[in-house]
Parts: structure tokens; C-alpha cells; sequence
């Protein structure tokens, strides 16, 4: 780590090159906005309050950031949607020198809820995901999340498409939404349902709720990832838990800041939780609502923190590992990772 002020042209560009992981991205949250504006086009749909004068999303707190992203989602109605959806997204993650990605996909807006209708999105999903990864090298995996502020009874309906669908590539289950709503806890069944079918578990806690937030994922949900998380650093004693038990952070810096959860990221805990041993990765959450890509995320910790190549050489392969997908595939991003000789 060095002063942030040492940092050249020339260093900060070997940063940006990097090849990069990111394990919390929401699929509907990654649509470009011209993305989604010509698909409402094609289907005379009106989305009002949806877009600033820019061009870009317009919302203000999180409680309409949440009402924005469903308003935009609601143009996404067929697998086919989604499939251009996956391809413009990883062409978006390609540009950022993205290797791997996992995106959050919530059966909820994929069919309904329906098993069926959810069979069709996701193989939609994957075809689009394959062609990418033959054409631009990025690789995607599938997390299946339910939506906190939809509840308990939903999040059993998503829990069963994950258990019905599962392998390496449907490869885990999580939760997001409102986290002011209900408790971790509300959401046992279901996650208890995933994890019988061998699909790995994360769950957003920690972003607007404090560090108890973060425990209670842990202890009532038993992840081995919390997204977000990053209230923990106002424990010292749930720091020192996270570090000793290994639960990995998906840490999204630029989302933090665009949402107000910190002002600005000098005043972020992302330093501060790596200096205490929590193991941290970075991802982008819902990039063009935050105005993001993985290189603005890699230089801005650059620039604020003094972080080196070999700091993020470090991140990446941390974020290799806790990455969800099989061990074949860990391995082949391991070496990718490999600094060339």
C-alpha cells in the first residue's frame, strides 16, 4: 500500500488493466438505461419518473432507487428479454477486463414465480451467458435470490425453482431487497430448502441495518457470503468473528456511497475491514444506477486508499475463492489470474 498521492498514470493503468472478479450483481440492476428505454419503446410501454433528462436513472433515497429498479424491470416479460439483457450486461462486464460475475436472478421477475415459465428464463439466460463466454472471455453464474420485501411465503416459491434447478451453474441462493424489512431469520425455510440442494448461501444484511444485521445472517441463516456487510466494521467483536470463521464481504464501495450509507469513500470501512482480517471482495451491485464499472471501483480504492497492484491482485484471487462455482472452474480462473511471465 502507498501514499494515494505516489500513484502515476502509468501505475493506476496497470491497475485498471487487471483482470477482475465481482460476486454481487443484480441482473435487472445492470441493464444500461438505453437498454431498457428502447425495450419499453419496442413495447409502448410509458416508464414515467423512471430516467433524469441525462438519460440515466432517477431516484433519489433507497426507498425509491427499490421503486425505479422495479419500474424498469417490469419491461423485462420473456426469456428473450433476458437473454439480450445477459448479453449486454456481460458486454458491459467485458469492458471492464470482468473475467467472472455472479448475478443475482430472482425467479420472482423471471415467469412469476412459476417453475415452468422460470425454466424457459433461465435457459435463456444461459445460452446468452455461453455465447458471451465463447465470444469475450467473461464468464457468469447464477444466484437465484428471493426478495426480502416480497416475504417469507415468496421466498419459499424462489427457494424452489433454485432446488429444482440447481448445478455449476445455478450454483447458489440469496436474498435481497429491503433489508429494513422483516427479520433474517423470516427467511429459514427457505434458505434451509436451498442448502439441502446443495446450493451455496449469501444474503444482503449489513447495508441499512447495523452490525447485528450481519451477525444474524450468519448465526439464523448460516451463509458463507453476506452482501454488503459492511456495518460490521462498527463491531470490533463481529469483526473478529467474521475473520476467524472466513465469511466473506461482497463489498459494493460505489453503491455504498451513491445510496448515502457513507458520504464519501475516504469515510468507507472497506480498509478498515481488510486491516482487521474480514476477508473483503468488490463488485459494482447495480453499476449504471450508481454511475460505476469495475475499473471506476479498482481506481477510486486506488486513488483514496493507496491500494497496489498486488493488493488487488490479492482481492481478485480472495474473490476466486469465495466465488461459488466448481472447483474445475476456480481453477481456470486461478490461473488466469496468473501475472503473465
Amino acid at each position: 500500500m502507498r501514499d494515494p498521492r505516489d500513484h502515476d498514470e502509468e501505475s493506476l493503468h496497470r491497475i485498471r488493466a487487471l483482470p477482475k472478479l465481482e460476486l454481487h450483481l443484480h441482473i435487472e440492476g445492470a441493464a444500461p438505461p438505453g437498454f431498457i428505454r428502447g425495450l419499453a419503446q419496442e413495447k409502448s410501454i410509458r416508464l414515467d419518473r423512471v430516467f433524469r433528462e441525462d438519460g440515466s436513472y432517477a431516484y433519489g433515497d433507497f426507498a425509491e432507487f427499490l421503486k425505479v429498479y422495479e419500474a424498469a424491470t417490469s419491461v423485462l416479460t420473456s426469456p428473450r428479454d433476458y437473454a439480450r439483457l445477459t448479453t449486454a450486461v456481460l458486454e458491459q462486464c467485458a469492458a471492464s477486463g470482468v473475467i467472472y460475475a455472479e448475478a443475482f436472478l430472482s425467479p420472482d421477475f423471471c415467469g412469476g414465480g412459476d417453475l415452468g415459465a422460470w425454466r424457459e428464463y433461465l435457459h435463456a439466460m444461459r445460452e446468452a451467458a455461453a455465447e458471451a463466454e465463447r465470444d469475450m472471455g467473461v464468464t457468469l453464474r447464477g444466484i437465484v435470490t428471493c426478495v426480502r420485501h416480497f416475504g417469507p411465503d415468496k421466498a419459499k416459491g424462489a427457494a424452489r425453482c433454485a432446488a429444482e434447478t440447481a448445478d455449476d451453474w445455478l450454483c447458489g441462493f440469496g436474498m435481497g431487497g429491503d433489508e429494513n424489512r422483516g427479520a433474517q431469520r423470516d427467511f429459514a425455510y427457505a434458505f434451509d430448502m436451498a442448502r439441502e440442494a446443495g446450493l451455496r448461501l449469501t444474503t444482503h444484511a449489513g447495508e441499512w441495518r447495523g452490525p447485528r444485521e450481519v451477525r444474524d445472517a450468519v448465526t439464523d441463516l448460516r451463509v458463507e457470503r453476506v452482501g454488503h456487510g459492511v456495518r460490521a466494521a462498527e463491531d470490533p467483536a463481529l469483526c473478529e468473528m467474521l475473520a476467524e470463521t472466513g465469511v466473506v464481504l461482497e463489498v459494493c464501495p460505489g453503491s455504498n456511497v451513491a445510496l448515502g450509507v457513507y458520504p464519501d469513500l475516504r469515510r468507507h470501512p472497506i480498509n478498515d475491514l481488510r486491516a482487521r482480517g474480514v476477508k473483503v471482495t468488490v463488485s459494482t451491485d447495480d453499476p449504471p444506477f450508481f454511475h460505476t464499472t469495475m475499473v471506476q471501483e479498482y481506481q477510486n480504492l486506488a486513488l483514496v486508499f493507496g491500494w497496489e497492484e498486488e493488493e488487488f491482485r490479492d482481492l481478485a484471487k480472495t474473490t476466486a475463492e469465495a466465488a461459488f462455482c466448481s472447483a474445475d472452474t476456480r481453477a481456470a480462473l486461478l490461473k488466469r489470474l496468473e501475472p503473465a511471465t
